[in-house]
């Protein structure tokens, strides 16, 4: 799938992360304060830290935590083409299954996907 050598390891994880850090930010324009790529078997995780908006924040401490949640889900939803694709891209695997989550305090956010066959 990929025009290149398809990576593998810790260069995976570093290309997978680049690219969903990308994708968020370049929809909201901010990425993460950090963020981290790790696999086993058909499953890629990555996870990210401080990535509420500050609005999203401000809800959150004032007892929106529903608000920001149903938000943060339909923006996965409209974000998971592109990062179906990019992982798609990098890992030449199919993704099958794409979970996305959002815990609000600490700020943490899961891109799990299910890949079709072992990386």
């Amino acid at each position: 799938m990929a025009d290149t050598a398809v990576l593998t390891g810790g260069e995976l994880n570093a290309a997978v992360t680049k690219a969903i850090v990308k994708i968020q930010a370049a929809h909201l324009g901010r990425g993460p304060a950090n963020a981290s790529t790790f696999h086993h078997d058909n499953v890629l995780v990555t996870l990210m830290h401080d990535v509420l908006s500050h609005a999203e924040t401000i809800l959150g401490q004032n007892g929106h935590h529903t608000t920001v949640s149903d938000w943060r889900a339909i923006l996965q939803t409209e974000l998971e083409p592109d990062f179906r694709a990019a992982v798609e891209r990098l890992t030449g695997r199919k993704v099958l299954a794409f979970i996305s989550g959002n815990h609000l305090d600490p700020d943490v956010a899961a891109e799990m996907f299910i890949l079709d066959a072992p990386l």
